[in-house]
């Protein structure tokens, strides 16, 4: 059994790009996951560009891909993935949210993102073999009879889903886009990180910076370590950074958090893990 996460995005809001984003990288949310011959992906940020040319090297031909929400930062990348230009590729895309109902998902793809003015090209004419899977928040799925996928809603304006993914005994995290309450646990993201191998949290702010932030829908690696350490999970990767947040900030927030609990770091773009 081989699980591998790779992140290919780790930015919030909006892609960055300049000598002080190197390190950490500025590319938006996206992140994969192999459990052995199954790609999931989370997320379809600008990262999703570099996964597409990874895939296209590695041969591979079919994937998963979970969505979180319609923010631009989490969906622009979709448009220019190149395997959905590949005849010979086959992508499930699976979307969880509290007004689920039939065909949203293909809705918001034809009418919004690939229509203009803001894209060229008709989602119709992808020549990939795509299909478009629609959930309740709350539900569970499977993506093939060994990974079972939990959603639960997050708090983040206009909504977004938190999942957890399971293979064999291991256990990922994917809680990006919310903003927690302070002195309040959230008992729907303590449950999709507990116990979990990884955790991959919604670490945009600073406590300082999060006291100006009240409704941005964001939280702070402070309640990313509480809550990791409530649910007894074993990593805490710092995600989701603000493009405001340079490297030497980014150096000086992990060192801050593995002050507090050791089994934390920041996400940095290209960085893979096993578990």
């Amino acid at each position: 059994m081989a699980i591998e996460v790779t992140f290919w995005g780790v930015r919030g809001s909006t892609a960055c790009s300049s000598l002080q984003h190197v390190k950490y990288g500025g590319h938006t949310s996206c992140v994969s996951v192999q459990c052995d011959d199954a790609l999931i992906i989370f997320d379809a940020g600008t990262g999703l560009y570099d996964l597409g040319v990874w895939i296209e090297k590695q041969k591979i031909r079919k994937a998963d891909l979970l969505l979180t929400h319609f923010h631009f930062d989490h969906i622009i990348g979709f448009p220019f993935f190149s395997s959905i230009w590949d005849q010979d590729f086959a992508l499930t895309v699976h979307y969880a949210c509290k007004t689920s109902h039939p065909g949203q998902l293909g809705d918001f793809l034809r009418h919004h993102l690939f229509s203009p003015p803001f894209f060229p090209v008709s989602f119709d004419i992808t020549e990939a073999r795509i299909k478009l899977k629609d959930y309740l928040v709350g539900t569970s799925f499977s993506l093939n009879p060994h990974i079972r996928v939990t959603s639960a809603a997050l708090n983040h304006p206009g909504e977004a889903t938190g999942y957890r993914l399971e293979y064999q005994e291991k256990v990922i995290s994917y809680v990006t886009d919310t903003e927690h309450v302070p002195g309040h646990t959230d008992s729907q993201v303590l449950a999709l990180m507990q116990q979990a191998d990884l955790v991959i949290y919604d670490t945009t702010y600073t406590e300082k910076e999060f006291a100006h932030k009240t409704g941005w829908g964001h939280s702070t690696w402070q309640e990313g370590v509480r809550l990791a350490r409530l649910a007894d999970a074993k990593k805490l990767a710092l995600f989701h950074h603000d493009p405001g947040h340079t490297d030497a900030v980014l150096e000086m927030i992990e060192r801050e958090a593995r002050a507090e609990w050791a089994d934390c770091f920041a996400a940095r773009q290209g960085m893979s893990i096993r578990l």
